[in-house]
């Protein structure tokens, strides 16, 4: 599918574990980055995990819109930085998850980038 009809799309998150993903805008050069609208309704969570690059650095800023109103916490063992809104980690080197979502819904930004190992 090209990445021209995954823009403003829905489409379920790569865990499968009821999350839905909008692409809102990406790039291969001069920096390969991704932004997505994230949106977790109830019942919905991610497991522990990391999401492996080859050869590179992967970061993430998630900046929470609006937190859900029970459950839906992000949880990550070794944060760059973190606030209540906002997260700045490396999802390839840091193992990470959401709890389940138990009432409301949570949104999210997520911003990605990856820089080669140099």
């Amino acid at each position: 599918m090209s990445v021209f009809n995954k823009l403003f799309r829905w489409e379920r998150g790569r865990q499968n574990t009821g999350y839905d993903k909008m692409l809102l805008c990406g790039a291969t050069w001069p920096i390969r980055f991704d932004t997505y609208l994230l949106k977790f309704p109830t019942g919905s969570e991610v497991p522990p995990h990391t999401d492996k690059v080859q050869s590179a650095k992967h970061y993430r800023l998630n900046i929470v819109l609006k937190n859900a109103k029970q459950g839906g916490e992000f949880i990550c063992a070794t944060p760059i930085f973190e606030t209540k809104r906002i997260k700045l980690f490396r999802p390839d080197d840091c193992e990470h998850q959401v709890l389940k979502i138990e009432k409301g819904n949570r949104y999210l930004l997520s911003i990605g980038w990856v820089r080669n190992s140099e």
